[in-house]
């Protein structure tokens, strides 16, 4: 069996090695999809050093929230009151401010894996110091800092240069004089870090002098963190503090990175599944289309006494070579292409640059072991099909087939079916157990995307039924327009049903990928565009252009008295943002077995006498008084809160009662999506908001651009643009999205060329002796064309069809506006000419090559 199989390699060398290609290009998508995986989950997992390593005990000022292991304390310590007492051998003091930073090129510098940036001291103390100078020296004056490598690399910035910060109500110039690492790692597990002396840091957090938001804590000799722990919080009974060590805090760090560690990974892993499908697909067609060439020689074995089980074994000795060259190709492959989905998932605002490109041996291995699995999962039909092979066929001619037995292929597709409704019936689920919100919407999403990669395939096995009725209509306008050409086309059809719809099965997973995608664009941007212009009535907006890990850059505060200053401005209002838990009333446990999921608000912050003028929010809602909280009516809804009701939340300034004003309605939910407080209230909520706009009604766009000129990253944008803008940065990771289907497509369509090359390869002898017989090489050629034509009819319309059916489903499960299916007509016409180039052009080559074929090659071909 090996002889044979060595001889089968050497005979078809052409059309192995054109499977080959698309198997190494199939596990290369399959292996980068992976390995961005990997280093996605090792960038948000892996970044788990600590500022707090060499503390042992930390005081916190006020309450602690349980739900946020990085939230700002919401009180103060004076430093003197933790100092000096038994068992304590050093303090410092501790703040946060979050900050922006900008690199050498004048864009933002991304924290790593989605992470923040935040200003803090420098710790003089060398016994609480965990800071170790990679290059220059510790911060000492006003406007110097150290920063952690991550942000030295990410900026192109080294000792010596300046960099421009964002703080939250103004911008200045950092001096770079060091750059750190922490316990050997580039970022800590919060982010960057730009260490600045103590009083700066002070300042810019609005401390009273001698008073931080924490204190940490260095035990003397003999004590142990846990005795301090208890000592201290003794000591300190009575104040608003909170006692804890500093293992605890690093512990909790290391179990939240876990837990988002692998809650990128799944979602990341999802995205990977749709390349594993792709790379199935087209290994499976191209393997089958290789198999179905050699019908005969196949046939002729069983003739001379092998056996169906030595056919498999053949089969899959040669999947299995061609999947270990394959794998290794692949692998190699990869590594480019997750380079380019981590280049694409930074523009998205989130930096996974801090974990290296992974060459360890699960990097290595798991792509491979996929691969080859991939080609045994794609052989393993092929195989089948080949056992069952009858000797009399070795009288056929190689190119003649027909669409399978009926009923086990409609058995499969229908089981294949089944199993995508499975997937759509989850919808139901989800919807049940998930309250409105984008959890749920985008749960149903994935859901009805997987449903629909399943449901191509079952397409794909009844496609063979389809290509008679319109191999048979393509026939018919061939012979109207090239006569004896389209005839002798629509017997070739009609005779072959198999290899038609391979082709044709590659373009319609093509057609599927690039339609659904472009279904979904359209309908979300129209919906922002026009639910954003009934809301927003300011002529311009100032904004940053760039995203973050958490949506737009912020502004600096001062950003709007700029703007109110410029030429001939009559209203200007800044849109802040911060991020709140519900305490009050408490959020319902789902059972008595299961905790309760803790609520989080979105809360904007706007001027109530400035709002009217710039924004039309739906509702009711009165100007706002301090206190007063607006609610969106759907989060209303789904918390059932009511008007006048007392609640509690929770913001950066620990626990704010707030009483419901009334509920309002913003459709384009670009500008005050959850919650709405006065710009009093959001003070008290967080006095370190970051400005995601400002909204101004008069003035220029130049004499705007000009008052805002020293604003780093400030752009002015007029209505469309702003909208653009605030839609972006609602979709993260949507370049990445982007960049999967691309690949996806790309992948999809060098397949369904190879398929095309290799059908034309298998009719050699059928080609030469059309030649002999009389035909011309223009009617060769034609004959190609119209069965390619009927490969763009039949892929188009099936992937038209499953695209049309995501979105139609996807508008029924969400309920949403934002994604209602209604595609322009030039759309399908866009689809179906790039389908029609795409498949003219691949056969091209094929149909010249086929019209050469000499008579003596066809009468020596198999």
């Amino acid at each position: 069996m090996w002889l044979i199989a060595r001889r089968s390699f050497t005979g078809g060398w052409k059309q192995l090695t054109a499977t080959l290609l698309a198997a190494t290009f199939a596990i290369g998508l399959i292996a980068g999809s992976l390995q961005f995986t990997f280093r996605a989950q090792e960038a948000v997992a892996g970044t788990d050093a600590s500022e707090y390593a060499r503390a042992d005990v930390l005081v916190l000022g006020g309450t602690t929230d349980p739900g946020d292991i990085y939230a700002v304390p919401d009180g103060q310590v004076p430093l003197d009151r933790v100092a000096g007492r038994p068992g304590v051998a050093a303090v410092a003091g501790d703040a946060t401010v979050p900050v922006t930073a900008t690199g050498a090129d004048g864009k933002i510098i991304l924290p790593p894996a989605g992470a923040s940036t935040m200003l803090r001291p420098w710790t003089p103390d060398h016994r609480l110091n965990p800071y170790r100078l990679e290059d220059g020296r510790a911060p000492a004056a006003d406007g110097e800092v150290a920063v952690t490598r991550h942000v030295a690399r990410a900026g192109k910035l080294g000792v010596g240069d300046s960099m421009r910060t964002t703080l939250p109500k103004q911008t200045r110039p950092m001096k770079i004089v060091g750059i750190v690492t922490v316990q050997g790692r580039s970022a800590v597990a919060s982010g960057d870090l730009l260490l600045a002396p103590p009083e700066t840091v002070r300042r810019a957090a609005e401390l009273p002098p001698g008073t931080w938001q924490g204190v940490w804590v260095k035990a003397a000799p003999g004590v142990t963190a846990a005795e301090l722990r208890a000592d201290l919080a003794r000591d300190l009974r009575g104040e608003d503090v909170t006692v804890r060590t500093a293992a605890g805090v690093r512990d909790a760090q290391s179990a939240t990175l876990d837990s988002a560690g692998v809650s990128v990974g799944g979602s990341l892993g999802m995205l990977a599944s749709l390349a594993v499908f792709v790379g199935l697909f087209v290994v499976a067609n191209t393997f089958g289309m290789l198999v179905r060439q050699r019908t005969r020689r196949l046939a002729l074995l069983s003739a001379i006494g092998a056996t169906p089980r030595q056919i498999k074994r053949l089969i899959r000795l040669e999947a299995l070579a061609l999947g270990i060259v394959a794998s290794l190709g692949g692998v190699l492959v990869g590594y480019p292409v997750s380079g380019l989905l981590t280049n694409l998932f930074a523009k998205d605002g989130f930096d996974i640059s801090v974990a290296d490109a992974d060459f360890g041996w699960i990097a290595l291995t798991a792509p491979a072991l996929a691969g080859i699995l991939v080609t045994q999962l794609a052989a393993w039909r092929a195989a089948r099909r080949a056992s069952r092979i009858a000797p009399m066929q070795a009288l056929r001619a190689a190119s003649t087939d027909s669409a399978g037995r009926r009923w086990p292929r409609i058995i499969g597709a229908l089981a294949v079916l089944g199993l995508a409704g499975m997937f759509y019936g989850l919808v139901f689920a989800i919807r049940s157990e998930e309250p409105p919100g984008m959890e749920r919407t985008v749960g149903v999403c994935i859901m009805i995307l997987m449903g629909s990669m399943t449901a191509v395939s079952g397409l794909a096995v009844l496609a063979p039924f389809f290509v008679g009725p319109l191999g048979g209509l393509v026939g018919r306008i061939g012979t109207a327009v090239s006569g004896e050409a389209g005839r002798l086309a629509r017997a070739t059809i009609t005779r072959s049903p198999r290899r038609v719809s391979s082709a044709a099965s590659s373009l319609m997973l093509g057609v599927a990928l690039v339609s659904a995608t472009a279904l979904l664009v359209l309908s979300v941007n129209a919906r922002f565009d026009e639910a954003g212009k009934e809301v927003m009535l300011a002529e311009h907006a100032i904004a940053a252009t760039e995203k973050t890990s958490s949506g737009q850059a912020p502004l600096p505060r001062d950003t709007v008295a700029k703007a109110a200053a410029a030429p001939g401005v009559s209203r200007a209002m800044a849109l802040t943002g911060t991020g709140v838990r519900l305490v009050d009333p408490p959020p319902k446990r789902p059972s008595p077995e299961e905790p309760a999921e803790p609520v989080f608000l979105d809360v904007t912050g706007a001027d109530p006498a400035a709002l009217p003028s710039v924004l039309d929010l739906g509702g009711s809602l009165r100007p706002l008084r301090p206190g007063e909280i607006g609610v969106a009516s759907t989060v209303m809804k789904a918390n059932k809160l009511k008007k006048g009701q007392r609640i509690v939340v929770r913001g950066v300034r620990g626990k704010v009662a707030l009483t419901v004003a009334g509920a309002y309605h913003d459709p384009s939910h670009l500008f005050a999506e959850q919650a709405l407080v006065s710009a009093v209230t959001m003070e008290r909520l967080d006095p370190g908001a970051g400005t995601q706009a400002v909204l101004v009604r008069g003035g220029t766009k130049d004499a705007l651009t000009r008052a805002v000129a020293d604003v780093p990253g400030a752009q002015v944008l007029d209505e469309s643009g702003y909208i653009k803008t605030a839609a972006k940065a609602m979709t993260n990771g949507i370049r990445v999205i982007y960049g999967f289907i691309g690949m996806a497509l790309v992948l999809a369509l060098f397949g369904m060329a190879t398929t095309v090359s290799m059908s034309v390869s298998e009719r050699t002898r059928e080609f030469g002796l059309l030649g002999a017989v009389g035909a011309t090489a223009a009617q060769i050629r034609s004959v190609v064309r119209w069965e390619a034509a009927t490969v763009v009819l039949l892929g188009t319309l099936l992937g038209l069809g499953t695209a049309l059916g995501t979105g139609f489903l996807m508008h029924v499960g969400t309920g949403s506006s934002f994604l209602a299916p209604s595609p322009p007509w030039w759309l399908f016409a866009l689809v179906i000419t790039g389908a029609a180039a795409v498949t003219l052009a691949t056969s091209a080559l094929p149909a010249r090559r086929a019209a050469d074929v000499p008579v003596l090659e066809a009468a020596k071909a198999e």
